[in-house]
């Protein structure tokens, strides 16, 4: 067994600790904010941590109104430029604490008197150390080099962060999520099965919207970095905006599709790839009853999910799948060609 597929497993256990961790802080930091309530939130990040911050987005600004940007690392390392953080919340992710890149960035908005966190697997690292607020993931140690229970350990902190922030974020529904992650893990049969179907596929593509649009980064990554597969990210509507031009007959399309406000816009999509008989996986749950309508191939997590708690336990059936494929290709997805676990950029 892979050490990715075993810390992929390991995800339910990560997600209580990291949330039985957090809440103390994430209430302090809930009554410091309330004093001083940040006008603008910059999320700094790179690889899988970007695509945690991409959900951060999102769900930072459903939930509490407060604009979000993802930080551009290179305006400091390369270009020297100055932007005023001095008004923001800017918050550094990243699974080591080692990126030089976003810690920069951190460094910079706290020596401007910005509010800074810093979300990190690593209680020692330099991350940690250059924010003046940390919210640790509680994932152990992780040896695969593709991030799996600290990208859901992220996520989760990012939904801490909106409820700080005053969102609209209920601690009540998230102690479901490691619940609702151990289901997730129970499909891992039915989709080792399904991934033999896909031994050969070269391209695919991956699509998602609103809450979910981070997981399709988030898949496609896994698919590239394990599989070697050449996969391309959209939301349902870009991918109508004319990418949707390569697909033809077979074509393996990926969505994630739960019921609620995305899933309109989502059903025109696997409709028109129905029209073009293009192979689509659709990854949903039992409150959305018309995806079996639209898709080739169905992954299905048993209960009914409100469409705000989706993505992690979305992103659980994607790694497995991931894992899944790369054993059947027959690689090593702990060790993907010309990749290290920490990767140092400026």
């Amino acid at each position: 067994m892979s050490r990715m597929l075993a810390e992929i497993r390991q995800q339910p256990a990560a997600l209580e600790r990291t949330l039985a961790g957090a809440l103390a802080g994430v209430e302090r930091f809930r009554r410091l904010v309330e004093k001083r309530r940040p006008r603008l939130v910059v999320l700094a990040a790179r690889g899988t941590s970007d695509n945690a911050a991409l959900l951060g987005r999102y769900l930072i600004e459903i939930t509490t109104g407060i604009p979000v940007s993802l930080a551009a690392p290179a305006i400091y390392t390369l270009y020297r430029a100055r932007v005023d953080y001095s008004d923001a919340l800017v918050v550094g992710i990243s699974q080591s604490g080692e990126s030089t890149d976003v810690n920069v960035v951190v460094e910079r908005a706290r020596q401007q008197g910005a509010l800074t966190v810093g979300i990190t697997n690593e209680a020692s690292s330099a991350l940690a150390r250059a924010a003046g607020h940390v919210l640790l993931v509680r994932a152990g140690r992780e040896r695969s080099v593709a991030a799996t229970k600290t990208y859901t350990g992220q996520v989760l902190l990012l939904y801490l962060l909106a409820y700080a922030l005053g969102g609209r974020v209920r601690l009540e529904e998230l102690r479901r999520v490691p619940e609702l992650a151990a289901m997730a893990l129970d499909l891992e049969p039915e989709i080792a099965a399904l991934s033999e179907r896909y031994r050969f596929m070269q391209q695919a593509v991956v699509v998602g919207r609103g809450l979910n649009y981070a997981n399709a980064y988030e898949f496609a990554l896994k698919l590239m970095e394990t599989c070697y597969v050449v996969a391309e990210r959209f939301s349902s509507a870009d991918f109508q905006h004319g990418p949707i031009a390569m697909v033809d007959r077979n074509f393996p399309v990926f969505a994630f599709a739960p019921s609620g406000a995305t899933w309109p816009a989502m059903r025109a999509a696997l409709k028109k790839l129905r029209g073009l008989r293009a192979e689509s996986v659709v990854v949903t749950d039992a409150s959305n009853r018309q995806a079996a309508r639209f898709a080739t191939r169905l992954i299905r997590l048993p209960r009914q999910i409100p469409e705000a708690l989706t993505p992690i336990p979305y992103i659980v059936p994607a790694q497995l799948f991931a894992a899944s494929l790369a054993a059947c290709k027959g690689l090593d997805p702990d060790r993907p060609r010309t990749l290290s676990k920490v990767t140092l950029t400026m």
